[in-house]
């Protein structure tokens, strides 16, 4: 058995009657929908073996082109409510890149900025890339951070609520990323992440030295935490969830039971299984079949 999931942006309720009329007749399905939060989400099941859930999708996608709607076809299994959940941070977790924050201090926030928009892409590769930046941020004070964290960086919507919820029912929970810890341990905090994982920038007398310390977190290593966290929990690997939005997230994406393209690069959103353009991140719980009555935080 298959489910169809469908998700609208909480600020513009879109799962009307005649959605979900048109999705089952789509999916050639009897089951009436199950109603997870008004017309921001629900969910109908779907005569089907796990193998005919991608075709589902481009088929239901197709039909409903044009609504601002995300959607997916699922494996209704034991699995669909995951145990480990990983995420990546900028432009994820949070609605900005910290580097190019950080560049802003010194008036290169533009140069910085497309570099990392182009890593991104996949179009240059990311650990060269980060390095090149890296040494343009030689001598910002560290005492800096904090005033970002504060002034500049917002936390994306849902996502306090999608990590708070997850750990209530037990997941573990985990902030990989590409960025710093500098921003990774108090964002990690705020949201409420177990742990966090990232890279680590030089730092002499209070200031940044324009070196990140090896080894680089990247697009294999982010791979290799959801691998190493998953045989530490002795989960199954359909078991995990991942999010991201980035080149270097492919490979956890992937990786994972379940891999969510969060308003991600178009390389990124055309490769993963699962994409969200319109909800916020609350659609990852929904994904797995949580009714908002389920939400905590």
């Amino acid at each position: 058995m298959l489910v169809a999931v469908l998700i609208a942006n909480p600020d513009r309720p879109s799962i009307t009657d005649a959605v979900l009329a048109e999705t089952r007749a789509v999916l050639r399905t009897e089951h009436q929908p199950r109603i997870l939060h008004g017309e921001v989400a629900a969910e109908l099941l779907v005569p089907g073996e796990p193998g005919a859930a991608a075709s589902l999708t481009e088929r239901l996608r197709n039909a409903l082109a044009g609504e601002p709607i995300d959607l997916a076809v699922l494996p209704a299994d034991a699995h669909r409510r995951k145990r480990l959940f990983l995420a990546d941070m900028d432009s994820t977790m949070i609605e900005q890149e910290c580097i190019d924050e950080l560049a802003g201090t010194l008036g290169l926030k533009d140069h910085v900025a497309a570099i990392t928009e182009r890593a991104m892409r996949g179009e240059i590769a990311f650990e060269p890339a980060l390095r090149e930046r890296v040494a343009l941020l030689k001598d910002i004070p560290v005492s800096a951070v904090d005033g970002l964290i504060a002034e500049r960086l917002t936390l994306t919507p849902g996502g306090h609520t999608l990590v708070q919820t997850m750990r209530a029912h037990g997941v573990h929970t985990c902030l990989v990323s590409g960025g710093f810890t500098l921003f990774t341990g108090p964002i990690s905090a705020m949201i409420g992440f177990h742990e966090h994982r990232s890279n680590v920038l030089g730092v002499a007398e209070g200031r940044l030295t324009g070196r990140v310390e090896d080894p680089v977190v990247g697009q294999a290593e982010k791979r290799a935490a959801l691998i190493g966290l998953r045989e530490t929990l002795g989960l199954a690997p359909t078991a995990t969830l991942a999010v991201g939005d980035g080149a270097n997230d492919l490979d956890m994406l992937t990786e994972a039971g379940l891999g969510v393209a969060f308003r991600a690069k178009p390389a990124v959103a055309a490769a993963a299984r699962v994409r969200v353009e319109y909800g916020d991140l609350s659609a990852l719980l929904y994904l797995q079949g949580y009714a908002a009555a389920e939400f905590v935080g």
